[in-house]
């Protein structure tokens, strides 16, 4: 069936699978009739308070099936779904709802958040789940939204430090979640085991991949990423069949040890994005659990979540790079110079992005969105959009597009241009390293190589010596009980940044 809106999905799931169980957290867990109940009644009370159509609404996102339950609400309700991470800081809430002025904040009973009533008001979960519901005027409400409006804007942290807010439409996420299902044939028997927040669009892939067909999907809480072990068991008890993550959270578990504790019989497929994938880490997890199928996803949020993907099957030792393999269904990737022109196979270009997924821009900023969304430069007769991504990449000998580094991450020492990350590839496979980041300081033109784990510095030292050019080791090695990670677990540079300013000594 032709699907143009977000929302149909769950419409579907109740009509074909009403008594099964759709989301559940550790306090309560949804059956698909219940879920729909909930997110019309929601939706009736926005209707029935603000009338509007093709308006954000922010949501105050627990781990939680009732967060997905106000997500389908403001669906529902013909508008589009603003994340907002409670525990973010005051300031940057404040910042992205004075921006965007949603129509209210739908908040669970019981949060402790700041007052915003002076940026929009707020409505709570419990005020508006029991609401009279009207689903005639919400399906009238529906007919008028396109496949090309917004379904929901998620923010993230821009290069200024000003979080940018990147506007999804409908026809994006829907051809993405189609693509997926056919490409790693998912179906109603899956088992979804969800890590990501539903601030981070990762989460998308869980949560709709689990409404299109009628699946279930269990949302781990934090705590278990503190205890793998309690994780693993967990998904073995519950016969978790996928685990769709941000790589950091995959590397968590693998340095953790638990894997060689609990290894889980019913799962199926790891599919994997956000961050670079490591192999020593992908190969703790191969020995484990050898039956999985392991899939390596890239993209940023403006692309809609992804835009390649590589499924992993021939062998890597653990200092090679994984590749991110070949194109989505319905995208094409250009490798470009700095003059917008096709690099040669196996030269270094900056990936850029065209095709369906490509969001609607950046709420509220043409100037930012005219920037990051250009024109087509080999197509020059009609409106014509890719997405520069700022991240650099190369075909290789296989044919396969590969992650080099951020154009911002690309540094000059000794005279020399330099992939920070190609030293993290060579250094990450250590043994005692369980995770290491390199950071140029352009001041005193040294590289800071800062990890975790139980290696001595010492053997950084040898393996540089042995595997590096001698331009290319690290002049500070600094080791850190644990890596900072931003709210949604990738890698925060500017924390260690921050860390490096007062020394050596971290």
């Amino acid at each position: 069936m032709y699907q143009k809106n977000l929302y149909d999905y769950l419409s579907d799931a109740v009509r074909t699978a009403p008594d099964k169980l759709a989301f559940a957290d550790e306090r309560t867990g949804y059956t698909y009739a219940q879920l729909y109940d909930r997110a019309e009644a929601i939706g009736s009370y926005l209707f029935e308070r603000f009338g509007a159509l093709n308006r954000p609404i922010a949501v105050a996102v627990e781990r939680s099936a009732d967060t997905l339950a106000a997500f389908f609400g403001v669906l529902a309700s013909g508008n589009y779904y603003l994340p907002i991470d409670p525990h973010m800081p005051v300031r940057r809430m404040e910042h992205i709802l004075a921006q965007v002025r949603p129509l209210c904040l739908i908040t669970p009973d019981g949060t402790d958040l700041p007052d915003t009533t002076a940026l929009c008001p707020t409505v709570l979960f419990s005020q508006a789940v029991e609401h009279t519901t009207d689903s005639a005027a919400l399906c009238a409400q529906r007919a008028q939204v396109l496949d090309i409006d917004p379904a929901y804007i998620i923010f993230t942290s821009g290069s200024t430090g000003v979080p940018k807010g990147i506007v999804v439409c409908h026809r994006s996420v829907i051809d993405f979640t189609e693509w997926m299902s056919e490409t790693f044939g998912f179906g109603g028997d899956d088992i979804f085991g969800n890590q990501a927040p539903f601030y981070f669009d990762l989460s998308v892939k869980d949560i709709y991949q689990t409404v299109k067909h009628a699946a279930t999907c269990h949302i781990f809480p934090h705590r278990f990423f503190l205890f793998p072990k309690l994780l693993l068991e967990f998904a073995e008890k519950e016969g978790i069949t996928a685990f769709i993550w941000a790589t950091s959270a995959f590397h968590l578990v693998a340095n953790s040890g638990a894997l060689e504790r609990v290894a889980p019989a019913s799962l199926g497929k790891v599919i994997l994005g956000g961050e670079a994938l490591q192999a020593k880490q992908l190969n703790r997890w191969r020995r484990a659990l050898p039956q999985v199928e392991y899939v390596n996803l890239y993209g940023p949020t403006e692309v809609t979540v992804d835009c390649t993907y590589y499924k992993i099957e021939r062998e890597f030792a653990d200092c090679e790079s994984i590749p991110i393999g070949k194109v989505c269904e319905n995208k094409q990737v250009l490798l470009l110079n700095e003059d917008l022109q096709s690099v040669p196979q196996g030269s270094i270009g900056e990936i850029c992005v065209r095709g369906i997924g490509l969001a609607l821009g950046y709420f509220g900023d043409r100037e930012k969105t005219d920037a990051a969304f250009v024109q087509n430069p080999a197509n020059t007769a009609y409106r014509d959009l890719i997405y520069r991504t700022g991240d650099l990449g190369k075909i290789n000998e296989r044919g396969e597009i590969c992650f080099c580094a951020r154009k911002d991450n690309q540094v000059k020492h000794m005279g020399y241009r330099i992939e920070l990350a190609e030293i993290e590839t060579v250094l990450s496979a250590v043994p005692g390293v369980d995770q290491i980041a390199c950071i140029f300081d352009r001041e005193k033109d040294r590289i800071i190589a800062c990890y975790s784990g139980q290696a001595e510095e010492s053997a950084l030292s040898r393996a540089a010596a042995e595997l590096l050019p001698k331009y290319m080791n690290p002049n500070v090695r600094c080791h850190m009980e644990q890596l900072p990670r931003t709210s949604n677990g990738k890698l925060d540079r500017n924390a260690l940044w921050k860390i490096s300013e007062h020394g050596t000594d971290c």
